[in-house]
């Protein structure tokens, strides 16, 4: 008599990975790092390297001595962190400021809470926010001799005057310059001031194209927010092409809020999240005494995941049949 013999699931492997999405994302990330090195130079390169190495020293010591866990460094976590804390960072910021950033992000953002897949936080926005509240100065200064696009503050951010701490955004909605005073183009290709990561939105576009294609992510929490931060940003009186290029908008919304481990599950928590980060970083911006918002909502956003996911869950499977038949 022949036996059929049923293994456990899943019965097919599809030959993804974590290792092999985390190396996608850090691919995606490259033509904004490009931008970012060509714009401002050889500091952006500093900080970068800092960045990613203190990410990478801080995980391999607390893995090694504290948690006594295997070497996970080769997921390339720890990579992306330091990617996008530099991506955060003014390209003049000290060097030992990075330093101090990376090490609360792996140290208090991931590993505290057991490492890759446990933590309820952006690791990188909690290095981003702790150095923003711990060194305001250093974080909101920005190189000299850098091509603006905005014609009236010259070597300003594009989301904050590094002088008077005014916002660009004030001025417009005031009426005291119009987009005749912007060039779009030079925001979009990255002749701009700023952080790293928020200049060249072309180049984040491109990221973004090939996260989707290689269905690293869905776009359900990237296009959730832009179309929401710019349906607020009309509705309260502001410009969203502004609003969309510049600042960290764009980087945030594909690269940040979209973390697996700090997203809803489902694609309608997915929008509702992306929604609400859209929303809220608008209100920052408009009201808030921070020039830019992003940082805020995500983490913010991330704190109401777990009450998404209890609330958006998917249906388990023959659940609807059986309650027919209850």
């Amino acid at each position: 008599m022949n036996k059929l013999t049923i293994s456990l699931s899943p019965h097919i492997h599809s030959g993804d990975s974590i290792n092999r999405r985390m190396w996608n994302v850090v691919i995606a990330l490259l033509p904004a790092l490009a931008v970012a090195l060509w714009t401002f130079g050889l500091p952006a390169l500093w900080v970068t390297l800092v960045s990613v190495g203190s990410c990478l020293l801080a995980e391999w010591l607390i893995a090694r001595f504290l948690l006594h866990k295997p070497c996970t460094l080769s997921n390339g976590s720890a990579l992306i962190t330091g990617l996008l804390l530099a991506f955060n960072l003014p390209s003049i910021l000290p060097l030992w400021m990075v330093a101090i950033g990376a090490i609360v992000a792996i140290g208090i953002g991931k590993m505290s809470f057991g490492g890759l897949g446990c933590n309820i936080w952006n690791p990188a926005l909690v290095g981003r926010v702790f150095l923003l509240i711990s060194f305001p100065a250093a974080m909101t200064t920005w190189p000299t001799g850098v091509s603006s696009a905005f014609n009236g503050f010259t070597g300003a951010s594009t989301q904050s005057d590094a002088d008077t701490g005014a916002t660009l955004l004030t001025h417009l909605n005031s009426g005291d310059v119009s987009m005749a005073d912007y060039n779009v183009l030079d925001m979009a290709i990255g002749q701009m001031n700023g952080s790293l990561g928020e200049v060249g939105a072309f180049a984040i576009l491109i990221g973004l194209a090939y996260l989707l294609i290689t269905r690293t992510i869905t776009w359900h929490i990237p296009v959730s927010i832009l179309a929401s931060a710019a349906l607020f940003s009309w509705a309260f009186g502001g410009n969203p092409v502004l609003d969309l290029l510049a600042g960290g908008l764009m980087l945030g919304a594909v690269f940040m809020a979209t973390d697996y481990v700090t997203s809803p599950m489902t694609h309608s928590g997915q929008l509702l999240f992306g929604f609400m980060i859209g929303l809220i970083t608008i209100i920052i911006r408009k009201y808030g005494a921070y020039p830019e918002g992003v940082s805020f909502a995500i983490l913010l956003m991330n704190s109401f995941v777990p009450l998404i996911n209890r609330y958006f869950r998917p249906a388990i499977f023959g659940e609807k049949e059986r309650r027919q038949t209850a």
